[in-house]
């Protein structure tokens, strides 16, 4: 069994990003909400524990604690923001409300040379931190000692060297703390003696072992949503079972230009993978005729999908297992440290519902993965690289980029060739890779123009593109004028409908990455 590392989650919106962390450090790691984390002491290969931030406050009644075992299992652990005050509190020290809070960047002074600073931080530095904290400890447990101290939290950083517990105070998880992802790999490589060997080639092999032993001689079938999730899910189990699988790719006739041909010829000729393609796309269509909320056009279109994906399973029968793209996070909401509901995952993504109504099992290779390591299984896979390289786009498709309107063929097909300008330009220019998501979006705006001394009262169309690495968070694009007026030109031109393009230059947030 590999090493792993063991997060337990107090409920910190930056939980995740540890695990990125210490992922990206070759360590394979698993977040386990705190009621659980007990049984998760007992995994094999476990070398870690690191204790997350979290909202509460240790002087909360019914706030949040470690199990006691953490400290007693023999294991390093590393507390981060509320898991330096849960692991304080635990051991005998102190935590109290600060008088001086800590919201954004600070910086802290390296008191004292050890083994989580190690190669990193020098005794007598000074380095910038990220703090999102209200208590702060202000007496620290038998045998710790601070080894560095902020404006407003004395016990900054902490360690008890000869029981290998350490704690900061500070987001080490976090972009804003430049040295972090450093640190992290100094406990996971060196003080936990993991030998950072985990990697995508690794998670293969050991997932097409899983696949064979969990679905044996059965059939699967897998969904295909045209996007990069699914398309990884499907090739992996086709490496794993070959012919027992089938795809079924429902086209709503919502997707952008060619891709429901590119993702035909994907997995037909390219692969050899079975394929059911349902052209569907007269049926949405139908459905959406005059509908204009966003929100009624999501469930009709996930409706739709279940309905028809349905149909077409039930005519290829004899299959056991269903084949889903769940990702990590996905998962890690499903079991929120508080007990409350997943947020809702869209249904025409997982087909949800489906194992329940036609009484089959589910196959969810990519549970454990988040999205850019998708992406580079794609590569392990052989998934060529402009397909797994793809921008996120929307399970409801163009249907959500034409907001607050009906959907009609005829402004599907002026979004579709705005869209396509749009992305070639900005592959032609090379900064497909450097921006997370560009699209366009038709606006239900009508404004005067003028073409060919004729007055003209046609559409407008927004650009956006953003940077993020998430998704949780993102900036516009920073295009330069000539870029834009270039691509405006040839929209105009090439695009009959289209009289004036905008650019949407609000971060998020407060906006959000799509329009609708």
């Amino acid at each position: 069994m590999q090493d792993r590392i063991l997060i337990i989650d107090f409920g910190s919106q930056v939980t995740q990003l540890i695990a990125r962390r210490i992922r990206e450090a070759g360590v394979y790691s698993e977040i386990v909400p705190f009621q659980s984390a007990d049984k998760a002491l007992d995994w094999p290969g476990l070398k870690g524990i690191i204790l997350s931030g979290g909202p509460a406050s240790v002087h909360e009644g019914g706030s949040p604690r470690a199990p006691e075992r953490v400290f007693t299992r023999g294991l390093p652990v590393l507390g981060i923001c509320y898991g330096e005050q849960t692991m304080c509190a635990q051991l005998g020290g102190k935590v109290e409300p600060s008088d001086h809070r800590e919201f954004g960047k600070a910086f802290v002074e390296v008191k004292e040379a050890n083994a989580l600073f190690d190669g990193v931080w020098e005794k007598d530095e000074r380095h910038q931190v990220w703090m999102s904290h209200g208590d702060r400890v202000s007496a620290i447990p038998s045998g710790f000692k601070a080894i560095a101290t902020s404006e407003g939290a004395p016990f900054a950083a902490i360690a008890d060297e000869q029981r290998q517990f350490y704690a900061t105070q500070f987001h080490m998880e976090v972009v804003h703390t430049p040295d972090g992802a450093k640190l992290l790999a100094n406990f996971a490589r060196d003080i936990c003696g993991c030998k950072g060997d985990w990697s995508m080639a690794h998670f293969k092999s050991e997932m097409v072992h899983k696949i064979k032993k969990q679905v044996g001689l059965d059939r699967v079938i897998c969904g295909l949503s045209g996007g990069v999730d699914s398309a990884v899910t499907a090739v992996l189990i086709h490496e794993a079972i070959g012919e027992q699988l089938t795809c079924i790719f429902v086209d709503h006739g919502l997707m952008r230009l060619n891709e429901a041909d590119e993702v035909v010829r994907l997995f037909r000729e390219a692969y050899n993978i079975p394929l059911v393609h349902v052209d569907a796309s007269k049926l949405f269509l139908r459905e959406l005729e005059g509908v204009t909320d966003p929100e009624k056009k999501r469930k009709i279109i996930g409706k739709l999908f279940i309905d028809v994906f349905e149909a077409e399973a039930k005519k290829i029968g004899g299959a056991a297992y269903l084949a889903q793209g769940t990702l990590y996070p996905d998962v890690i909401e499903s079991v929120s440290f508080t007990g409350g509901p997943s947020v809702t995952i869209k249904s025409h993504h997982n087909v949800g519902g489906l194992p329940e109504r036609m009484n089959m099992k589910l196959v969810e290779p990519l549970r454990e993965l988040f999205k850019d390591e998708v992406r580079l299984l794609g590569k392990e896979l052989g998934l060529p690289p402009h397909f797994v390289g793809r921008h996120p786009f929307p399970g409801p498709g163009l249907a959500i980029r034409i907001p607050h309107d009906d959907i009609t063929q005829e402004k599907l097909d002026i979004l579709r060739k705005a869209d396509a300008i749009y992305l070639d330009e900005i592959r032609k220019a090379g900064l497909y890779d450097a921006i997370w998501q560009a699209f366009a979006v038709l606006l239900p705006v009508r404004t005067v123009g003028v073409m060919g001394d004729g007055r003209t009262y046609d559409r407008v169309l927004g650009l956006r593109a953003v940077t993020s690495t998430d998704g949780m968070t993102a900036e516009s694009y920073p295009f330069d004028h000539a870029f834009l007026a270039r691509v405006a030109t040839r929209i105009i031109n090439e695009v009959k409908g289209v009289s004036r393009v905008v650019y949407d230059v609000t971060s998020k947030p407060p906006g959000t990455i799509e329009w609708e």
